[in-house]
């Protein structure tokens, strides 16, 4: 009874549209009894603000009471691993554990170990499931369709958990998704376009930061230099298509991939995002502990 959601790559196509569908009823109102008392434990080893407090809305909307853990004042400090930490919190009986690390697939080193559900908040550079369903209700929202979309992802793509699994997920639904940024973010596999060329064809522009944290050297171009090339400030906004909109995962750097005066423009659809970010995440608990 309920499932884990580690990543979108398990899932068919009907249960990634079942998912939106659920998150878009709550969006339009639906409100669900079921899960009152039942407790959830956000275990948050990296830095977050939208995805843990939108769980932890998600969470609290759902009746469910919320453990948040504080990796700086825990036992990690005394070098306890990850493992055993996690096992502590699923000791306590929780039913959920939300879970975001820096490590890739840190998942499967507790399947089998641990009895809550597990819904994965953020894997290293791997996976971000929830987030690339509610940049996906998002689209839904705004242009009815998937099939036949133009998506460009730009920016950090190398180090972007998002671009990884927004780049699987959205051609799997038809959409036709290029990448474009600085030649040492690029992979081999996600077609590249030019960065004006990018811009001009798509229906959406998706905007990365650069994730300086996960970088092994500094980025070779400065500040200005990245704004100027790759950053989307007012005078780029008129290469988008009629219709087209911009999006983002957010933190962002303002000045950096994105003008100040271009955060909540019309063609902005970033904070649509994070209130959106809400509901695929009670859609992601319903599944977890009901269906």
């Amino acid at each position: 009874m309920g499932k884990n959601l580690l990543d979108l790559k398990s899932l068919e196509v009907s249960e990634i549209h079942s998912i939106l569908e659920q998150a878009q009823a709550f969006h339009d109102g639906e409100v669900f009894h079921g899960l009152e008392g039942r407790v959830a434990a956000n275990l948050f080893f990296e830095p977050s603000t939208r995805t843990q407090y939108s769980f932890n809305m998600a969470e609290c909307k759902l009746g469910l009471r919320v453990i948040s853990f504080n990796p700086a004042g825990s036992s990690l400090q005394k070098n306890e691993s990850f493992y055993d930490t996690v096992k502590t919190f699923d000791s306590f009986g929780t039913d959920l554990l939300v879970i975001r690390h820096v490590e890739n697939e840190y998942y499967n080193q507790l399947l089998g170990h641990v009895n809550a559900k597990i819904l994965n908040g953020g894997d290293g550079t791997g996976n971000h499931p929830t987030q690339s369903l509610l940049d996906l209700l998002t689209i839904r929202q705004e242009f009815g369709r998937f099939e036949g979309l133009r998506v460009a992802i730009i920016g950090d793509v190398s180090h972007s958990r998002v671009a990884h699994t927004n780049f699987e997920v959205m051609q799997r639904l038809g959409m036709e998704v290029c990448t474009s940024g600085p030649e040492e973010y690029m992979e081999e596999g996600m077609h590249f376009k030019p960065f004006e060329e990018a811009v001009r064809q798509s229906d959406v522009v998706m905007l990365l930061r650069v994730q300086h944290e996960r970088h092994a050297e500094h980025m070779h171009l400065t500040v200005e230099q990245y704004h100027d090339r790759y950053g989307m400030d007012r005078n780029k906004l008129a290469w988008l298509k009629e219709g087209a909109i911009i999006m983002h995962p957010a933190p962002f750097n303002r000045g950096v991939e994105i003008a100040d005066d271009v955060v909540e423009c019309d063609r902005s659809r970033i904070f649509k995002q994070m209130n959106n970010g809400v509901f695929v995440r009670m859609a992601a608990i319903k599944r977890a502990l009901c269906d």
